[in-house]
Parts: structure tokens; C-alpha cells; sequence
């Protein structure tokens, strides 16, 4: 045998009583010298385990090369016996090494025939900047709504939307590349739930908030933006390291688990901004038509308004099921293969 470690077996019931095993356990060279024609090759750094049945001996090679026998005795003592479950033959060795060669070869061979994307570097450049750009453009909110929760308090609520506006349009109008991105291929992501987020985000900016000035002055503002951007500076920062192959633990457990306080908080802000402005729209008449055939009848965009609540109450299942199957797919338990 070449192996490097050689296992020997010895019954319990031929060494005698469980002591003898044990002293043969606590000094396995006493046993390596009454059994071993090889002893100058070992290295004695022998793993010892005694069981009830046999007495377990690992020892190693100094150099790995075919033994004829490993007793001084032609004939085998009774009370040794290889462990043949390891047992490893010259026949047997060529055989494991041609199947590792052929293996290595078949997994070169796969390598070769994927093709290649030319434009991966530039996909991922790509990737990178966009993530970036959003992340630095969420993170300007953030703080900049923070440092002034701070200072003014409260008063910070009513001037939210003057102050951070024009920034919260730019990243929402540019959030619409990642429908573009799940639509090419870009990135792998279902693309219903990426519109279902997006869309339901703008109709509140661009519709509920940002055509009718007393929206703006609301409260209810402040709470939206604060949490939209608390997601995302956390959500961009993950795909931004993704993109270059980074992992980063912290932030991968952060993007999989922030979105079950912060997504249910952030639909019922929308749902009381929606709320608040039905009266608004309705006074105002913003946005109404009418039909004037077969019959004359107004509609009142309050109407959509109330349908946008039955969307903001019914969109979490497939939403939030999706973000669950990420989370159990990144952070729960790996499901081990039965052989």
C-alpha cells in the first residue's frame, strides 16, 4: 500500500481486557513495535480510538511508497487486520488518480466551451456606477433629513419635501434603469416585483406628493423619504460590493432582514399620505376627466386614488414573498445532499 497514513484494526476481544486496549491506547508505539516491519518509516504522531468491538491505530508515512506487508511476520497476527474500508491497492490508485485526471480534464474542457461575455467588464463597470450614484444620492437624504431631525426636531417635518425633493425625483427616475436591467438581463431579478416597487413609489412622489402643494407641507412626508432612504442605503451598498464579487456578512444579513420592519412601515406611510389626499384631490379636481359618451359622468381622480389603497394592501404578498425567498435562500439553512 502507498497510501500516506496506514490503519490498523485490532479486536478488543484478541488484546485482552478493555485496560490492555487502553495502555495500548495511551502508548500505541508499544503497539507499533510488536506489529510493524516498518517502524523506521512511520512518523509517530499515531491517532489512537478505542471502541468496543477494535482497537483504531493512524499513523503516517514518512514517505509514500508501496509496502509488501506491514509485519515482521509473513503470517498476519490474529489480532491485527487492516482497515480494508481504506484499503488502497496499486490497481486501486491508478484507477482514483486517472478518474481525478479525468475529472480535471472534463471540468477544463466546461470551462472552455461557456463562452465568454466581452462585455462583462463593462456590465459590471456599469453595475457599479449605478449603485453608487444611488447610494450617494440616498445617503444625501438620509443625512441631510437627519442632521435636521436633529437640530430642528419636529419643525424639520413640514420643509421635508423642499429639502430633499429634488433629490428623492432624480434617484426615483433613475431607479426606473432597474426595470431596464431586469428586462435585458442585466441582473437576475423577477421583474414584478421590481415594478411593483418602483411604479407604486413614483405614482406616491411624482402624483400623490409632488402635484399638489398641500401634500407637501405634511408630515407624513418626512416618515416616507426617512424610510425609503434607510432601505436603500443599505439595499445599494450590497449590490454595489456584489457587483465586484465582494461579500460583506454584516451587510449581506442587513440587506435580507431590514425590509420586514422598514417595508410594511414604509406601505403604511403611502397608505396615510394616500388617505390624506383624497379630500385634497377632491376639492381640487386635479386630475379628474369626464366621459362624455354614452353618458356625461366626472370622474374623480380620488377614484384611482382609493384604487391605489386596495394596490398598497394587496402588493406585499407578492413583494414581500419574493424578499422572504431571498432571505431563506441566502441566510437560512443549507439543505445537505442524501447520498
Amino acid at each position: 500500500m502507498a497510501a500516506a497514513m496506514v490503519h490498523f484494526l485490532a479486536p478488543t476481544r484478541q488484546l485482552g481486557r478493555e485496560p490492555v486496549a487502553k495502555s495500548f491506547e495511551s502508548h500505541p508505539c508499544l503497539f507499533l513495535k510488536r506489529v510493524s516491519a516498518f517502524l523506521p518509516l512511520l512518523l509517530f504522531q499515531p491517532v489512537c480510538k478505542v471502541t468496543q468491538r477494535q482497537l483504531n491505530i493512524t499513523v503516517k508515512k514518512k514517505e509514500s511508497h508501496w509496502w509488501e506487508r506491514l509485519t515482521k511476520q509473513e503470517k498476519r497476527p490474529l489480532f491485527l487486520a487492516p482497515d480494508f474500508d481504506r484499503w488502497l491497492d496499486e490497481s486501486d490508485a491508478e484507477l482514483e488518480l486517472k478518474a481525478k485526471e479525468e475529472e480535471r480534464i472534463n471540468k477544463i474542457s466546461i470551462k472552455n466551451r461557456t463562452p465568454k461575455d466581452p462585455f462583462r467588464h463593462l456590465k459590471r463597470g456599469y453595475l457599479f456606477m449605478y449603485n453608487l450614484v444611488q447610494f450617494l444620492g440616498f445617503s444625501w437624504i438620509f443625512v441631510n433629513m437627519t442632521v435636521r431631525l436633529f437640530i430642528l426636531g419636529k419643525d424639520s417635518f413640514s420643509d421635508t419635501f423642499h429639502m430633499s425633493g429634488d433629490m428623492m425625483y432624480f434617484c426615483q427616475m433613475f431607479a426606473l434603469m432597474e426595470i431596464v436591467n431586469a428586462l435585458i438581463g442585466l441582473v437576475k431579478a423577477p421583474l414584478a416585483p421590481v415594478c411593483i416597487q418602483i411604479f407604486g413609489r413614483n405614482f406616491i412622489l411624482f402624483v400623490v406628493l409632488g402635484s399638489v402643494e398641500e401634500m407637501q407641507s405634511k408630515a407624513v412626508v418626512f416618515f416616507i423619504f426617512y424610510i425609503w432612504s434607510t432601505v436603500e442605503i443599505i439595499r445599494y451598498p450590497f449590490y454595489l460590493l456584489s457587483s465586484i464579487d465582494v461579500e460583506w456578512k454584516i451587510l449581506t444579513w442587513l440587506r435580507y432582514t431590514i425590509w420586514m420592519p422598514l417595508y410594511p412601515l414604509g406601505m403604511l406611510a403611502e397608505a396615510v399620505a394616500v388617505i390624506q389626499a383624497i379630500p385634497i384631490f377632491n376639492s381640487t379636481g386635479k386630475f379628474s376627466f369626464t366621459i362624455n359618451y354614452p353618458l356625461t359622468i366626472t370622474v374623480p381622480f380620488s377614484v384611482f386614488l382609493q384604487l391605489h389603497l386596495i394596490f398598497l394592501f394587496l402588493a406585499p404578498f407578492i413583494l414581500f414573498r419574493h424578499l422572504y425567498k431571498q432571505r431563506q435562500r441566502r441566510l437560512g439553512p443549507k439543505k445537505r445532499k442524501m447520498h
